[in-house]
């Protein structure tokens, strides 16, 4: 994405395109009130109510376990619909469940409110995971190939300011309200944000043509977020492996053996070590924060606040480095650029707590690179003709390793301590990032 994609003259824009552009915007505008928001202080409202490592693991391995077993059926259940439909019922269906988190923290004990999320968790799940695939189907439907770079590039600013606002609100929130009533506020403020974008989905209308985009097109068009996403920034970008699984196939054609015998199998394996590495620390991060250095609501978003702006300004120049690095080299830099953030955070001590913001500028331009470059590298190692089964193993690959280092992560933190488990992930990404140099 780069500053002339974004700020393209408005009047450019051909009239029979401005409503679903416009819909468009509005939609990941307040999909990332939900994100700054909700989404962003789910695992630390569980740790402050006293979740242990086993549950903030499964609070962050939900979705991935229910990805796993219902993407294939979702993506042919959606084919039964048109898609514009499809999409706004399963947001619907997704989204009420934020209404839950409003009244949990009145009505249950912690201890059963931290079950209850992550239950709760489980159940948003299943039609978030049908919003992810079909999400992807409405946005090639409703946008032409040769303007996808500019939408999705004005979508990612869109996203990245409204979360950068929000993050900062919900920190002043937090600090000034009681603690029940304030994450009251601020789940409420996530619901609404996810209601209103469900509301411009509604609008949104497929083109009456569906040209198949150039490959070079296809190659540079990925939002940060994916509606349906229940991650925070760990999750951006992660969802291209849902793209070819709403195709109308069965199982046996699209997880075709013969992908995974080939050299693609390598670099199944490397992409796989990438994401057990990304997301084995991802659940100690509020542990660690929360409980080890003991930082405030208002701390927290106002680290959020700087990731996104680190995140928005780097991906301005990320064409620019793509187009100088590559795509392997830049998310190969970018994966040990991710390691420092661990590493970093680790040397936070209560008594040196601005180093955090440190940690949130390199985590935002680090992801920059990695998050930016994964999507186009793994499209450049696939047959432009042929790339459902190849991305349907990239979903089953990137779940399983969501799956596993979010479990793995916490007990490895239970076992010797989350500043070593900080550690350890340090390595595990620094070592991927080596592979992915050397083998990708």
């Amino acid at each position: 994405m780069s500053t002339a994609t974004i700020f393209v003259r408005k009047a450019a824009v051909p009239a029979e395109h401005k409503r679903n552009f416009w819909h468009l915007y509005l939609d990941i505008m307040w999909f990332g009130v939900l994100s700054g928001s909700a989404v962003a202080f789910s695992a630390v409202f569980a740790t402050r109510q006293g979740a242990n490592s086993f549950q903030i693991g499964l609070l962050s391995a939900a979705p991935a376990i229910v990805t796993l077993f219902i993407a294939l059926p979702a993506g042919q259940l959606l084919q039964r619909y048109p898609v514009n439909r499809g999409v706004f019922w399963t947001s619907v269906a997704h989204r009420l469940f934020y209404g839950v988190w409003v009244f949990l923290p009145a009505m249950l004990l912690p201890s059963q409110q931290v079950w209850v999320l992550i239950t709760v968790t489980f159940l948003m799940s299943i039609p978030g995971t049908a919003l992810a695939i079909g999400f992807n189907g409405l946005f090639a439907a409703s946008v032409p190939p040769e303007w996808r770079p500019h939408v999705a590039g004005t979508r990612n600013a869109l996203y990245a300011l409204s979360s950068i606002v929000v993050s900062f609100a919900v920190g002043w929130l937090l600090q000034n309200l009681p603690f029940v009533t304030g994450y009251q506020v601020v789940f409420a403020i996530g619901f609404v944000g996810a209601m209103m974008s469900s509301v411009h989905l509604w609008f949104i209308r497929p083109l009456q043509q569906d040209t198949p985009p150039p490959a070079s097109i296809r190659q540079r068009v990925e939002d940060w977020a994916q509606p349906g996403s229940q991650r925070t920034w760990a999750g951006l970008r992660q969802t291209i492996g849902l793209r070819g699984l709403a195709r109308g196939r069965g199982v046996g054609q699209i997880l075709q053996l013969g992908v995974v015998s080939g050299r693609f199998r390598h670099v199944l394996l490397l992409l796989f070590s990438f994401h057990l590495a990304q997301f084995i620390v991802i659940p100690v991060f509020p542990l660690y924060t929360v409980k080890t250095l003991g930082l405030s609501d208002q701390f927290l978003s106002w680290g959020n606040m700087v990731f996104y702006i680190a995140l928005f300004l780097g991906s301005t120049q990320l064409a620019r480095v793509s187009r100088w690095w590559g795509n392997h080299q830049t998310l190969a830099i970018g994966v040990v650029l991710m390691s420092l953030y661990p590493f970093t955070l680790a040397l936070v001590t209560p008594q040196n707590t601005g180093l955090y913001f440190l940690v949130s500028v390199i985590g935002g331009l680090a992801w920059t690179l990695a998050g930016g470059a994964t999507a186009n590298y793994l499209l450049d190692q696939i047959p432009d003709d042929n790339r459902a089964p190849y991305l349907a193993w990239y979903n089953l690959a990137l779940h399983a390793a969501v799956l596993g280092g979010s479990l793995i992560g916490p007990a490895i933190g239970e076992n010797v301590g989350l500043r070593e488990a900080l550690y350890v992930g340090t390595a595990l990404r620094f070592i991927s990032g080596l592979l992915l140099w050397r083998w990708g």
